[in-house]
């Protein structure tokens, strides 16, 4: 019988609760990942019986999840009258009143959100927005005594400038603009084309191209677009409350999910960032990036593809739709899009990183090692990070070009002689290949010293003091390196070999069995051959 089909009961005529069948079915399609079914049925059983809290709870976290804004407004609606709001939903609310220049209501709502306490931190800039939209502007005062004020500090200065330019006072704009992408100096292309965007449309040409490094493939279409005067539609108008609020929760949403534990809020934020400003580019590419991240890698290309490849961010959604296709599985329709990224006048090194990525995933370990050396052309000798010769010489490694390989490695050991992760993955090859053992050795050890927290590091050392012959210092290292990485197979058949050699054989093959929970193919056979045979030259781990 169906999990749905309602039974027949004798001598009775069943009607069945019509709202429970379609939260059934929609927390099944949730559970399969079949998304738009899952939508569709919680805005049925939210419509059938809008009293069950359970159904409102469920229906505005699928809303959020989907991006439904009008499921998300009905769940919240109802979740507020009975008192069960998650705190983000005032953000919701603010976001609506914001969207239809209700001032009052936001600033209830706002208020309402100091007074809840999660986001409070928040008020001072939103406030500023609020007095914008009425008229009677009131810049950010973010008092420094505050606990929390560091959060607010961190997210004021760009919205300073976009105020100040809504304003056309470029005296309090330039400064704080340049202020917000020091901040910002990792990410911050977005950011650049929507400064710059607005300056051009205040007749600040000069300083707008001045935002946009020269020869960057990201920035080069909005430097013609500048250059000519002919700028977008959608960048000839101030920023609105809506759209600088929108802009806060898109940024609040991308340091949140920086935590793992957090990423449901983070994109919570994000997809109410989308509902306060369903035009701005930006804010999909956050949605598209969070998506993509969370496992919803069918949305987040769904999120990329709501920014034109012609528009100004239409380079920076494509990047964010690339890592969305690898993620769903499409590694041809991701390399064909890096491939053609990478090729582009003026490809900044991180196309090529990610390009390179791909390769290396597709096992094109000769491609990616070019990508990732051409990626360093983006750079100044002085400048270039350690992280791209790491990159390179790993995929050196692995396409067994090991030589070349070492060389690279030693360089970027040179460059950044106290970065624990080289120095292991050094170490590490050279004690695989029973290579320049005394010196690898000291390698790791250091490494260890740097970082004696990583498991993975313990186990580089513990290992390359087995193979050096000193079984009893190696045994305690592995056996710590386990502990710390349970479920790690490479790590647990080291210390079964280092316990094995050291005589504790019942240990031994615990240890070999630990590690054949995860294994696959010949590690798989060597781990099943050594728990019945025991430990033998052929079979001991590389």
């Amino acid at each position: 019988m169906s999990l749905l089909a309602t039974p027949a009961v004798a001598g009775a005529s069943v009607e069945p609760d019509g709202a429970l069948h379609s939260y059934v079915r929609a927390r099944m399609a949730d559970g399969d990942g079949a998304l738009t079914l899952a939508v569709a049925s919680y805005r049925e059983a939210l419509k059938q019986d809008p009293a069950r809290i359970e159904i409102a709870r469920r229906s505005y976290a699928q809303a959020m999840e989907s991006g439904d804004r009008l499921l998300a407004r009905q769940s919240a609606a109802l979740l507020d009258a009975a008192s069960a709001l998650p705190r983000d939903g005032t953000l919701l609310r603010i976001g609506d009143a914001l969207t239809v220049k209700d001032w009052a209501g936001a600033r209830t709502m706002t208020d309402r959100m100091v007074e809840e306490g999660n986001f409070a931190f928040l008020a001072p800039i939103i406030r500023s927005w609020i007095s914008l939209g009425e008229g009677q502007y009131a810049p950010p005062v973010i008092d420094g005594k505050d606990r929390f004020a560091a959060l607010g500090l961190r997210y004021a200065d760009e919205h300073i400038a976009f105020q100040a330019l809504a304003r056309r006072d470029l005296a309090v704009a330039m400064p704080a603009a340049r202020k917000a992408l020091a901040i910002r100096s990792g990410d911050g292309a977005a950011l650049r084309l929507a400064l710059a965007g607005q300056l051009a449309t205040r007749g600040a040409r000069t300083e707008a191209l001045m935002l946009l490094p020269v020869g960057g493939a990201n920035f080069a279409r909005a430097r013609a677009d500048i250059e000519k005067g002919k700028l977008p539609k959608a960048l000839r108008s101030a920023a609105t409350p809506a759209q600088g609020f929108a802009r806060l929760l898109s940024r609040l949403a991308v340091d949140v999910s920086s935590d793992a534990s957090a990423s449901p809020l983070g994109l919570r934020l994000a997809r109410i960032a989308t509902f306060a400003d369903p035009d701005g580019a930006d804010v999909h590419l956050v949605a598209a990036r969070l998506l993509t991240a969370q496992d919803h890698a069918a949305g987040g290309a769904a999120e990329a593809g709501k920014v034109p490849a012609s528009d100004w961010y239409g380079a920076l959604a494509q990047a964010e739709l690339i890592d969305a296709l690898a993620a769903a599985g499409d590694m041809d329709g991701a390399l064909a899009l890096a491939r053609a990224q990478a090729a582009e006048p003026g490809a900044e090194p991180e196309r090529q990183v990610r390009l390179g990525r791909l390769l290396s995933q597709k096992q094109d370990f000769d491609g990616a090692a070019a990508a990732f050396h051409a990626a360093q052309a983006g750079f100044a000798p002085d400048q270039m990070p350690w992280t791209l010769l790491l990159f390179e010489g790993s995929a050196l490694e692995q396409g067994k070009r090991w030589d070349e390989a070492r060389a690279v490695l030693e360089r970027a050991a040179a460059m950044a002689p106290n970065e624990p992760v080289i120095l292991n993955y050094l170490g590490y090859a050279q004690i695989e290949r029973r290579q320049n053992v005394e010196a690898a050795l000291a390698l790791l050890k250091k490494a260890s010293a740097l970082k004696p927290q990583d498991a993975s590091i313990t186990d580089s050392l513990g290992w390359a003091q087995f193979v050096t012959g000193n079984v009893r210092e190696a045994v305690p290292v592995l056996e710590r390196a386990a502990a710390a990485a349970p479920t790690d197979s490479t790590i647990n058949e080291h210390l079964g070999d280092a316990l094995w050699v050291a005589g504790r054989r019942y240990e031994a093959r615990y240890a070999w069995a630990a590690a054949s929970v995860f294994a696959e193919g010949d590690v798989a056979e060597r781990l099943a051959a050594k728990r019945k045979e025991g430990m033998k030259p052929e079979y001991a781990a590389p």
